[in-house]
């Protein structure tokens, strides 16, 4: 006998809704069939409930509605009902995981900000059917990629202002400190020990022991920690790292003040919040070959 999965059978129940009136199915085991279709039944359920409350959000407080759903789903079996329930699955899906996806990248998890959910389906069908759309796809994509980040770097704004302003007011009193000095781009940084090798191009390896830490004194990396020295491309990292580099001899340790936009930006980046100023302690151990 080929086995049903549980899957299957959750696509069925997650599909099927739809209010109806009629009655659970009563068990009546009069042959070896029947109880073998009980048990084949039951055998079935097995990790279903933890599946619809975990993965399809089914509130256990609702399952006599889900029991009406499932007797629907189960006695629709047409290609015109298999393409409704196809669209109810769908439809459930957009409600409460993609929209609550979209909303939580673009405005943040505690946003009670919202994209338009009539304009997305207008876009998702326009999009599945092929038929009357406004843009083509590929613009769509286009746009997408385009705007999300517009937004969401206006979101980052209003709630990282404070952290912005922070950073902004740490450099202008610091650009005054003995040995500070600052670049055109808005760099700062101080020589702590001046080196005498060779100065690496952008394109250069270089290793590197380093610590990096907020305006506040929190310590978000260190090279010194784990006890070995970082290797990588000059060009490959933060803006504000790839000018300093490019103008340190080796041997050099200097403090770099990074600013913002020469460090991550808008970008959350975990312990380094967006708009952050960075401040790192960079000694350049080498030029590899």
């Amino acid at each position: 006998m080929k086995k049903i999965s549980i899957l299957a059978v959750a696509a069925i129940a997650a599909a099927s809704f739809a209010s109806c009136t009629a009655q659970s199915p009563k068990a009546s085991l009069k042959s070896d069939v029947d109880s073998l279709s009980y048990a084949i039944g039951m055998a079935q359920t097995q990790g279903l409930k933890e599946y619809l409350v975990g993965r399809l959000n089914v509130d256990t407080a609702y399952m006599n509605e889900f029991i009406k759903g499932l007797n629907d789903g189960a006695k629709k079996s047409s290609k015109k009902d298999a393409a409704y329930m196809a669209g109810i699955q769908i439809g459930q899906q957009i409600s409460t995981q993609m929209m609550k996806g979209i909303n939580h990248e673009l405005f943040g998890e505690d946003s009670t900000q919202t994209i338009s959910l009539p304009n997305f389906l207008a876009g998702f069908i326009a999009g599945t059917t092929g038929k009357g759309g406004i843009m083509s796809m590929d613009s769509a994509q286009k746009y997408t990629r385009t705007m999300m980040e517009v937004i969401k770097e206006k979101a980052n704004e209003k709630q990282f202002a404070d952290n912005k302003a922070e950073g902004v007011k740490f450099l202008e009193e610091n650009k005054g400190k003995e040995g500070v000095k600052t670049t055109p781009s808005g760099l700062q940084y101080k020589v702590l020990v001046e080196g005498k090798g060779a100065i690496p191009a952008d394109t250069s390896k270089v290793k590197v022991n380093y610590k990096g830490t907020l305006v506040d004194g929190t310590e978000f990396d260190s090279s010194y920690s784990r006890n070995e020295p970082t290797t990588f491309v000059a060009n490959q990292v933060i803006k504000g790292w790839t000018e300093a580099l490019t103008m340190m001899p080796v041997g050099s340790k200097w403090m770099l003040y990074i600013p913002e936009e020469l460090a991550y930006g808008s970008r959350n980046m975990g312990k380094i919040k967006p708009y952050s100023t960075l401040i790192f302690e960079v000694e350049l151990v080498d030029i590899e070959k």
